[in-house]
């Protein structure tokens, strides 16, 4: 039987602030795959880890975070009020790639990362994939966009592979020539129209399966790979 892979969405955000190094943690200790993550730059060009370009909803400060420097983000705590209320505020800060990337090695060197470009710049892809050539995790990555310029450039320039989304969510939709995989939400997996992109004959990454009837549904439409933002449920299946 092929091997169906687990994977964190942003770590463990069900019960963890997400994209912070603490819900990464936890996503680890569960014992998934692989963990996805999403990054930008600072100001000063440091990849950080947010799933939004701006830190209202995660951190409550209004500001984006290509206008601060690395310091001025690190005073954010991304507690996640509106869902955690206090619970983690001050304990959580906005995490840099580079320390995500410490955090893995020291659990797992060959553990798999699924890698979300969402500042859709070249400076972004090649500042990350320089960290990590560096710390020996490039092979194991899933680069994923939701734009075909950056897709395109992932392919051509490193090699990378590519995790893209149906065309009608890409910006900059370039065909799908370049992508090594593709990535449907579970209003697609539940819909007619999972037949046509599986289709494509293209590996499927069916996303934010957390319930045991969306995991199965998954599993039956053919999933590669499946993301949870509680990947409980989804460990229990596989490991059966």
């Amino acid at each position: 039987m092929t091997k169906i892979y687990s994977e964190g969405h942003r770590g463990f955000c069900a019960l963890y602030p997400e994209n912070t190094l603490l819900s990464f943690q936890k996503a680890l200790e569960l014992g998934v795959d692989a963990i996805e993550f999403d990054i930008w730059l600072s100001k000063d060009k440091v990849p950080v880890l947010m799933h939004d370009g701006n830190a209202k909803r995660t951190c409550g400060f209004n500001a984006d975070l290509r206008d601060m420097t690395l310091a001025e983000i690190k005073t954010l705590s991304p507690g996640y009020e509106s869902k955690f209320g206090d619970e983690f505020f001050g304990e959580v800060k906005v995490p840099t790639l580079y320390e995500l990337l410490d955090l893995v090695k020291s659990v797992n060197p060959d553990f798999k990362l699924g890698v979300e470009i969402k500042e859709y710049t070249e400076e972004t892809v090649d500042i990350s994939v320089k960290a990590l050539k560096e710390y020996g995790f490039f092979e194991n990555c899933w680069f994923y966009a939701f734009n075909g310029r950056i897709i395109r450039y992932l392919k051509e320039k490193y090699g990378a592979r590519t995790m893209g989304y149906p065309d009608f969510q890409m910006k900059e939709f370039e065909g799908y020539g370049f992508y090594d995989e593709i990535g449907l939400n579970m209003n697609l997996v539940r819909s007619e129209l999972c037949a046509f992109y599986a289709a494509k004959g293209l590996p499927m990454h069916m996303y934010c399966a957390d319930t045991p009837e969306d995991v199965q549904l998954c599993i039956d439409r053919g999933a590669s790979l499946i993301t949870a933002n509680d990947p409980r449920p989804l460990l229990e299946i596989l490991n059966k």
